[in-house]
């Protein structure tokens, strides 16, 4: 039970979230490798942020974004990376598949989804990062051993977890992206530093497609 504790994780609130507590740094939100892309630049320094919302202005290398608190002005280095989150179906997730899964858990200690997110292959194996936050856990890029209807067993070092999908669970997919996803009107999740004099820094934008949201 503890093992499961470890690995089910999420952020501070018991609101939308998925695809890695601290958005974790893989490959399948750029077009380029990402070992490449940091060898490049040196990664921005200060604290950790995440920003979700809609943009409402891009000005160059800057973005303007409604949030739930306000706007937010974000700024984009040249290495930031931009990847797409589009829509998907439960059909699409089968034994092997790799998913986030951003779930509550119920009294019979199995776990109840508010959103699930695909993972594509380059994914796989990465860092984890796992932490434990409110009535809001994660079982954080796993994969999939089993898919009955709509429950899901999924199998992680040291464990597994069963967790239910309800019809109508925002159900995603992270695809190939670039800065052209970054328009008035669409959707963002956005990981960033923020510095110091209170500027934020962008080092990953996940842009949702066709109107999605991403539900981070």
């Amino acid at each position: 039970m503890e093992n499961k504790r470890t690995l089910i994780s999420w952020m501070a609130s018991a609101t939308f979230v998925l695809a890695a507590a601290a958005f974790l740094p893989y490959a399948a939100f750029g077009s380029e490798p990402v070992t490449l892309q940091l060898a490049q630049a040196e990664a921005p320094k200060g604290k950790p942020a995440t920003i979700r919302g809609k943009i409402s202005a891009v000005d160059g290398q800057n973005l303007k974004v409604t949030t739930s608190a306000g706007d937010v002005l974000v700024h984009l280095l040249e290495n930031t990376r931009v990847g797409g989150v589009a829509a998907a179906q439960l059909s699409e997730i089968a034994a092997g598949s790799y998913v986030g899964a951003t779930a509550t858990k119920q009294a019979d200690g199995n776990l109840r989804a508010i959103a699930v997110n695909i993972f594509p292959e380059e994914g796989r194996g990465t860092p984890d990062s796992t932490m434990t936050n409110a009535n809001v856990e994660k079982v954080e890029q796993t994969s999939v051993e089993k898919v009955q209807g709509q429950l899901l067993t999924l199998k992680y070092k040291g464990g597994d977890a069963k967790v239910f999908i309800p019809p109508g669970t925002p159900i995603v997919k992270s695809v190939p992206g670039d800065r052209s996803l970054l328009k008035s009107g669409v959707g963002v999740y956005i990981a960033a530093v923020r510095g110091d004099d209170g500027t934020i820094t962008a080092t990953r934008v996940a842009a949702g497609v066709n109107g999605v949201m991403p539900p981070y």
